[in-house]
């Protein structure tokens, strides 16, 4: 019986797994796919206008009043001076999305680009002007004047491929042709550090040098993922490479197409991971959501009394796992909508409405704050020691903030030294830095800190949540209660 089974499966396309579920078999051959997708992949080419500088750092060091020095310089400047600005060439891949010539590449292809050429697969070659590109999604945007249609391909659901699935990479990179390889899925929602909205499909399938901007399709030839990046010691494909997925893609395409520029929501925080000894000193069950550093005034979250310490567990309907949740979600939020955001504040959910702003005018505006130099002076406070987090405390006077140099405008109890064995120093708390608040309450005076860690611990805490001002930036830190 099992030996008929496995007969079937394979006449029927199914492998027999463990519990009696079946898995699709792998395709004979990717050639019927790989032909009918080809032709909508382009090589793109840019030059670019490089200057060339007298750089003086290169001429030798000399003795004083060396002849030397003088023919040296007069040698690099009459070289120098006869060379003109050179143009340096680049090349990568792209793919038609629209048959009346609008094609999709990566900005890192195009980026700083004079003239960017378009290689179509019958061999033509066509000019083509940038309609927009996107930094942070790594996307860009190309039109070409044709007077007959292209073969296009379209967007697939990529939040339906699963890790295994099979997947098709295809590029142009070097104005030979297509260049098609195989592989699957290997991973999801890959964060690379490349950018602020990093979800990577992680996949096997060979891309190498010339690759960046090509198609990755699934298995019925629609593009999920825009290949962007890979991870190698040569340059070449060691089976790890890296796909924009094509529901982060097709929002920033459908903005350029329109604005010629992305249009993403603001929430004006900013954020942080939640670990396992914040979530206790939160009052959270599990470590989840993104905590809320600090926000910007007069900002959407500030507007609607969204506060430093809340943890936002939802937006819009959308729960947020993680920080990296949060920037993804509310970027693809409309502009100017109302939408409802869960937080969680001392242990209580609460819901406020915020009305979403637009993330590219937040970024024009200029933010500079002032130290001020603090006039006067006054005997210091004596440093008080808390000993159960390895840290001694000094409530701020102007001598000390002359002598640490902290900005008038910054609240809180002044570090002044760290046990180097003690929990604060596990934390990388130094001397300088301010507490601003303990366990999501204010503090001004060493003492305040310390009555604040001795409730904590009568409350049979672990540990203890502090808010930390270093040089202007606001950090939540759970320092264990030693």
């Amino acid at each position: 019986m099992a030996r008929a089974l496995v007969v079937l499966a394979v006449v029927f396309g199914a492998w027999p797994l463990a519990g009696g579920a079946l898995a699709k078999a792998p395709p004979d051959s990717f050639a019927d796919l790989a032909e009918r997708l080809t032709p909508a992949v382009v090589n793109i080419s840019t030059t670019q206008t490089v200057q060339r500088s007298n750089d003086e750092a290169q001429i030798p060091q000399f003795p004083p009043g060396s002849p030397f020095e003088d023919l040296f310089r007069d040698f690099l400047e009459r070289g120098q001076g006869n060379q003109a600005p050179r143009k340096v060439t680049s090349l990568g891949s792209g793919f038609v999305i629209d048959p009346s010539g609008v094609i999709v590449t990566n900005n890192h292809v195009i980026d700083g680009a004079d003239e960017v050429t378009v290689n179509l697969s019958d061999g033509s070659t066509l000019p083509a002007t940038i309609v927009g590109h996107d930094p942070k999604a790594d996307i860009a945007v190309l039109r070409v004047k044709t007077s007959k249609p292209l073969t296009a391909v379209k967007f697939g659901d990529s939040e339906t491929m699963r890790v295994g699935d099979w997947v098709l990479a295809i590029g142009n990179p070097f104005g030979l042709g297509g260049s098609v390889s195989a592989g699957i899925v290997s991973a999801r929602n890959r964060d690379i550090n490349a950018g602020p909205y990093d979800d990577f499909i992680q996949t096997d399938a060979a891309i190498n040098r010339g690759n960046s901007g090509g198609p990755l399709f699934n298995m019925n030839g629609d593009v999920i993922g825009v290949n962007s990046a890979i991870i190698s010691p040569s340059g070449g494909s060691i089976g790890i490479g890296f796909a924009v997925p094509a529901s982060m893609v097709q929002p920033v395409v459908a903005q350029l197409l329109k604005y010629g520029e992305t249009r993403r929501g603001w929430l004006g925080v900013r954020i942080q991971s939640v670990t396992e000894e914040m979530a206790e000193a939160l009052s959270l069950d599990k470590a989840k959501g993104a905590l809320v550093a600090g926000l910007t005034d007069g900002g959407p979250a500030a507007k609607a009394g969204i506060k430093a310490g809340d943890v936002v567990v939802r937006f819009n309907g959308h729960d947020i796992a993680d920080m990296r949740a949060l920037p993804r979600v509310v970027a693809d939020t409309e502009i100017g909508k109302s939408v409802p955001v869960d937080v969680i504040r001392n242990g209580q959910t609460k819901t406020f409405t915020v009305t979403v702003g637009r993330l590219e005018d937040a970024e024009k505006v200029a933010s500079e704050e002032d130290g001020g130099t603090p006039q006067g002076s006054k005997t210091p406070a004596k440093p008080a020691g808390t000993k159960s987090l390895g840290l001694t405390l000094s409530t701020l006077t102007p001598d000390l903030r002359r002598q640490y140099n902290v900005p008038e405008g910054v609240k809180g109890v002044l570090v002044t030294d760290v046990d180097p064995k003690g929990p604060a120093a596990e934390k990388a708390i130094r001397p300088g830095d301010v507490v601003v608040e303990v366990a999501q309450e204010q503090v001004a005076k060493a003492e305040d800190v310390a009555n604040k860690v001795s409730k904590a611990t009568a409350d049979k805490k672990k540990s203890v949540l502090l808010l930390i001002n270093r040089n202007g930036e606001l950090t939540f830190t759970a320092v264990r209660i030693g």
